[in-house]
């Protein structure tokens, strides 16, 4: 028995094709957007891979720029075909692709809904990523002459500005580094001498943090310098609410913005995946009402159209009894070449 079999006339057939060709082109602009959101997303992780680990993927938002090359094509042939459907005598030359084009339109969702997983879950190998790479790279902060990490200044400045953050975990990871260069130092002066004869590796390590750690919003000039000694400044407490450094560490800032950037593409991409199997199953009944006409020779004629020719149960149990007749198939023919080889 046939699933969810529905009687069609002349005249619902051409109101579902016409509306599952403007629901198709809908869905070439919504593969558009989807590859659009891999490309920006792509660009984001390109404008700061220097605050990442060597090791970070691109294999998402390529993922996401090929999926959407591929809904738009996709889309483009689903179109052209319920638009060649409202002439007989053109749609059937589709008719031996159509079978090979809805298979493929079942494999390409499953492609969607694992793509649209793997963006939800990107965030897990991202805290890695920038745990290691915003460690590594405040070590450099530094290193405004060494060829390669010239700009790192910069760039950690710019970012701990734009996310509002401080450090990689909090604003004391910059009291574990020497972030002040060598040659802005007078080594001949007792406190610089006391400071790096006091640290076994010999840095110049103090509790004070880059100019970008400040917030503009406090009414207090900011405090940089001496942040956790209470007595350098008056009614001062660094314990209180009223530091004036952000205290949120960037790695948790850029994790809360990627996050929320993968999320939303992430449901972006399940509405996609929802708009695709609309129009598939849509595709479907286009393709059986007219196989299935009462008198080809007569267009006006009624038919059923449905979307799966037996039910679910049945249908996977043919689709597993096909796969084993392959298996077997294969077996006999490895076993009649492994014999035809013994036998010279």
């Amino acid at each position: 028995m046939a699933l969810m079999k529905v009687k069609f006339d002349l005249k619902k057939r051409v109101k579902l094709a016409q509306f599952l060709w403007l629901m198709y082109w809908f869905s070439v602009m919504a593969g558009v957007l989807v590859f659009s959101m891999g490309l920006f997303f792509k660009i984001e992780l390109r404008k700061r891979s220097e605050m990442m680990d060597n090791n970070e993927s691109h294999f998402v938002p390529n993922l996401l720029i090929g999926v959407g090359l591929l809904a738009c094509g996709i889309n483009a042939m689903g179109g052209k075909i319920c638009y060649d459907s409202l002439d007989p005598s053109k749609f059937s030359r589709w008719k031996p692709m159509l079978k090979p084009f809805l298979v493929s339109c079942v494999g390409f969702n499953c492609l969607l809904v694992l793509t649209a997983l793997l963006c939800f879950l990107m965030r897990i190998p991202l805290q890695f990523t920038l745990s290691e790479g915003l460690k590594n790279a405040l070590k450099f902060y530094k290193d405004t002459d060494t060829p390669g990490h010239c700009y790192m200044k910069r760039t950690l400045d710019q970012m701990q500005m734009e996310f509002r953050c401080c450090g990689n975990n909090n604003f004391r990871d910059w009291f574990e580094i020497q972030w002040v260069s060598n040659r802005y130092l007078d080594f001949s002066a007792k406190e610089v001498k006391d400071r790096i004869g006091s640290n076994v590796d010999g840095k110049y390590l103090m509790d004070a943090v880059p100019f970008s750690c400040c917030n503009p919003s406090s009414p207090r000039p900011c405090i940089q310098y001496q942040v956790t000694n209470n007595t350098a400044h008056y009614s001062y407490d660094h314990y209180t609410e009223d530091l004036n450094i952000w205290k949120r560490g960037c790695r948790d800032a850029l994790i809360s913005y990627y996050g929320g950037m993968m999320n939303t593409i992430g449901a972006l991409v399940l509405l996609v995946t929802v708009l695709e199997v609309v129009v598939m199953i849509g595709l479907q009944y286009v393709n059986t009402s007219l196989s299935n006409l009462a008198n080809p020779e007569d267009p006006e004629s009624e038919s059923e159209g449905w979307i799966l020719e037996k039910t679910v149960k049945e249908t996977f149990t043919d689709i597993m009894a096909k796969m084993k007749a392959m298996s077997k198939g294969n077996a006999v023919e490895e076993g009649a070449v492994e014999g035809v080889a013994t036998e010279s």
